[in-house]
């Protein structure tokens, strides 16, 4: 309970840090030409001077749509933004936005396997970004040991850290249902279906720009209607697909 009282709390310190700074860019040429489309066919409908800053809203292939001065928009070469210079006057670094672009995919899928509680486990798992920072997952797992076999349904609140980076940390609250169906053994036990929570933490890298590498751990309480409940802790690695 402590540990998921404190994993509540820095989730809701982390999302009043983590709106997504504006990208502002200096024109460090003597003028920039902005076109009314993504490509050299559109023509040039209004110039930015020198010195003056632009924000950078999003791109398209080789393209990069600005907002200037009294709110005129349109569209700059990425040759051309790579002449400007950041607000600091450093030289623009387009790799930051192809980061910033990660965090705007919405729905993903992938898979985990690893160890829950000495059994090797295999989940499935899809999600959607509600915002950049937070996402919902739903899971289904198999965990097969030497004593009995487990099969999870779970739905998940996760919360990334600095999703435009290319290694992040991420948190997680779980809950749902695990079915027990235990091995045939000298004692025969009941199959039974009980409830149970989890609290974890991981750490994702990107691969690319729509593959990623996941490493997590959670710690389960399963509510089982005996005395007792059961606590079990799971480590699992995995690969995710986003689309």
């Amino acid at each position: 309970m402590r540990l998921t009282l404190t994993l509540v709390l820095l989730l809701s310190l982390a999302s009043a840090h983590a709106e997504k700074t504006p990208w502002v860019v200096s024109v460090a040429d003597n003028y920039l030409e902005m076109r009314s489309g993504p490509g050299r066919g559109y023509p040039v409908f209004h110039t930015v001077e020198n010195a003056a800053t632009v924000t950078v809203i999003k791109q398209r292939t080789g393209w990069y749509k600005v907002r200037a001065e009294r709110d005129i928009t349109g569209w700059v070469a990425s040759a051309d933004l790579e002449k400007m210079h950041e607000v600091d006057g450093s030289p623009v670094n387009l790799a930051r936005s192809s980061l910033d672009q990660l965090v705007e995919h919405r729905w993903r899928a992938g898979f985990t396997t690893g160890d829950f509680g000495g059994a090797n486990v295999l989940s499935l798992y899809g999600g959607y970004n509600l915002t950049p920072n937070l996402s919902v997952e739903l899971a289904f797992g198999q965990a097969l040991g030497p004593f009995a076999e487990n099969v999870m349904a779970t739905a998940s609140v996760v919360h990334q850290f600095v999703p435009q980076r290319r290694l992040t940390p991420f948190f997680s609250l779980t809950g749902g249902m695990i079915r027990t169906d235990p091995a045939a053994t000298l004692v025969r036990t009941e199959d039974r279906t009980d409830q149970l929570a989890a609290a974890g933490a991981g750490v994702r890298a990107w691969i690319t720009r729509q593959f990623v590498f996941r490493a997590e751990y959670r710690s389960y309480v399963v509510f089982t209607s005996r005395d007792d409940n059961q606590e079990i802790d799971e480590w699992k690695a995995g690969f995710t697909f986003y689309f």
